[in-house]
């Protein structure tokens, strides 16, 4: 299989989330099965996730703003960055689970049931991103309702990411800068023009 064939389409997808899958196991065998290794599978996660959305989310404008390669290939496996993003959100959730029932106490000193809620709503709406992710979907729910739905999540998602990280900047100025990427992520995108004529050359539905 050729170096073109693999970074597109599912090939990629099953190098993105093989990687993702061999970072977690790597970090947890170096730190080791205990909190401190599931914190550090969860910190990594975290940021797989947001280089991934972020990947699916501006790959339209930057096609729309510099007709190249690069755009080309972004827009080309859009999809595979949004089923990647929500493999990487899969592994990160498990690790929080498994996080909480190694050292419940611990958990609950870092976390909330405010946070538990949103993150469960954001969840639900990352699942139906990924399960809508095909053709029969969009043939089931028809183009309109498909694209109303992937707006909606999408920007849920961004606006979840921001939220999420926006808060840690008190204990952290690292924060600043997901929240300064997504932010820049968003301005780029409303200011290209055109990206809603690229959206249906495409089966990638996560950056709708």
């Amino acid at each position: 299989m050729t170096v073109r064939r693999i970074l597109n389409e599912w090939p990629l997808f099953w190098v993105l989330s093989g990687s993702l899958l061999v970072m977690s196991l790597a970090f947890l065998m170096t730190v080791g099965f205990d909190t401190q290794g599931y914190r550090l599978v969860i910190r990594a996660t975290a940021r797989t996730s947001l280089g991934l959305f972020l990947a699916a989310f501006i790959a339209s404008a930057v096609l729309a703003r510099w007709q190249g390669l690069i755009g080309s290939w972004l827009v080309r496996n859009r999809r595979m960055f949004g089923l990647a993003f929500a493999m990487s959100h899969a592994i990160h959730l498990s690790a929080i689970v498994i996080f909480a029932r190694t050292d419940w106490n611990t958990f609950w000193t870092l976390s909330s049931t405010g946070a538990i809620v949103a993150g469960s709503i954001a969840y639900v709406v990352i699942a139906l991103l990924a399960s809508t992710s095909f053709d029969l979907a969009v043939i089931l729910l028809g183009v309109r309702r498909w694209k109303q739905l992937h707006r909606f999540g999408v920007w849920f998602v961004w606006l979840f990411f921001v939220f999420t990280n926006s808060k840690r900047i008190p204990s952290s100025a690292w924060y600043i800068l997901p929240v300064s990427l997504l932010i820049a992520a968003m301005i780029f995108r409303l200011r290209t023009s055109g990206l809603d004529s690229f959206a249906g050359r495409t089966k990638i539905v996560s950056a709708a």
